[in-house]
């Protein structure tokens, strides 16, 4: 066992005990508690299906249609192709286009919904949250509102080990 695995137990039997004992504990993180509400959030949007999805049922279509489902409450306006101010940032006047989540609220939300899936003892190789095909329909989303509101997202690219960050500064002389 680590050091650092050892501390960890300590701790987790001082929670432990100051729950017995009826101390009061810190109040859970503001992150903590918005993954609580959307775990609870999704749990009941499964038990709304007809018929309802049992939690180790739940596959990848299921968190599609709740990403689906939870964009009736955005507050993003995203131009379609055929708005005459589809590619501005800043349109001058107002449009009939919908509003949907912004992709970083769904990136955030599935963030969560992923840890929070594995909390509740659910296992990293079945996580819905972590499929292809959630990191697919996320990368869409980020590329369609993009476009529709005229801001590119550049790749960032993967710098190697060793390489420099500026290709300025090396030499372009060959080592003899």
């Amino acid at each position: 066992m680590s050091e650092w695995d050892g501390e960890r137990e300590r701790i987790g039997r001082r929670v432990a005990v100051r729950r017995r004992s009826g101390r009061r504990c810190r109040a859970p993180s503001r992150y903590e508690s918005q993954k609580r509400r959307d775990w609870n959030t999704f749990g009941q949007f499964l038990k709304n299906q007809r018929p309802p999805v049992a939690l180790p049922l739940c596959n990848s279509n299921h968190v599609l249609d709740f990403l689906r489902y939870l964009d009736q409450f955005g507050k993003t306006k995203v131009h379609l192709q055929g708005c005459i101010f589809y590619g501005q940032p800043e349109p001058p006047a107002p449009c009939t286009c919908p509003l949907r989540q912004a992709w970083g609220s769904l990136d955030a939300l599935i963030g969560r919904l992923r840890a929070a899936y594995e909390e509740n003892g659910g296992s990293p190789e079945t996580n819905p949250f972590a499929s292809g095909a959630i990191r697919i329909y996320l990368r869409e989303v980020k590329e369609c509102q993009a476009k529709a509101r005229g801001i590119p997202y550049k790749k960032k690219k993967k710098k190697g080990p060793g390489k420099p960050d500026d290709e300025s500064h090396s030499s372009s002389m060959p080592f003899s």
